[in-house]
């Protein structure tokens, strides 16, 4: 019989499209992003330069300039994805509403067909699913904790009850059951869901049995930058099991 390589590449023949993705320098979780990519969408992820601060309002805001992120934004443009996600929460709350509008305004500037930063994503997760009052698990300090409070607030989001775990550095070493202890303490009956906050806090494998365990939605940061951002563009995320992927409205329309 011939050999035939039609044959053999025909099924694995999927039409690729790409989402740029704009994190920090510290970023650990890129293998996380790409649990909600489906099978046809490629990430591009490049990172902002090495800031020698630890985690507090000041590199938050240094993480935002845009300056900065514009030059990301442009270095991610060359493979020609449909749009661009700032994957970073502190950076996209840190300087409010306004703040994070001018975020997008800058990648767009900077080139990119369509913009989305993960506390926007956060804003539009909370429309989709009407959700009003939040409980709230960050892995900040104080005063980074108080800038997304003020930043919910902006949005007319409530927040009934929050808890940061202090910490300077080394996020991504947050382990599952530290994030279940902290969402246990934090959830209130009169809150509608709870968000866990910072790209780099792990949180995939555990958002569908928080949901079963407390009876309502469980957003991430990294889950709202990929859901809202595929939704953006005509994708839904991987995760059926999650409620906010689930959700009937999640899709583009």
């Amino acid at each position: 019989m011939a050999f035939d390589p039609a044959a053999v590449v025909r099924p694995a023949l999927l039409a690729q499209h790409g989402v740029g993705v704009v994190a920090p320098f510290d970023f650990a979780l890129d293998r996380e992003l790409w649990r909600w990519t489906p099978d046809d969408v490629s990430l591009f992820v490049t990172r902002l330069p090495y800031v020698p601060v630890p985690v507090t309002v000041e590199m938050a805001a240094a993480l935002s300039d845009h300056a900065v992120v514009g030059r990301a934004t442009r270095d991610v443009l060359a493979p020609e994805p449909l749009g661009v996600v700032f994957a970073c929460a502190s950076g996209s709350f840190v300087h409010g509403a306004a703040g994070e509008r001018a975020l997008v305004r800058a990648m767009e500037d900077a080139g990119a067909p369509a913009a989305t930063t993960t506390s926007g994503a956060l804003v539009d997760a909370l429309a989709l699913l009407g959700v009003r009052r939040l409980a709230v698990v960050t892995p900040y300090i104080d005063a980074v904790t108080q800038r997304l409070l003020t930043f919910l607030a902006e949005h007319g989001v409530g927040v009934v009850a929050s808890v940061g775990l202090g910490l300077l550095s080394h996020i991504w070493k947050v382990g599952y059951e530290e994030v279940v202890r902290a969402v246990s303490a934090v959830d209130r009956p009169e809150a509608d869901a709870v968000f866990i906050s910072c790209t780099n806090v792990p949180t995939y494998d555990i958002i569908a049995p928080l949901e079963r365990m407390i009876g309502k939605p469980v957003l991430t940061a990294n889950q709202v930058t990929m859901s809202m951002a595929l939704r953006r563009m005509g994708w839904r995320a991987a995760g059926d099991d999650q409620w906010l992927v689930r959700h009937p409205d999640a899709t583009a329309a």
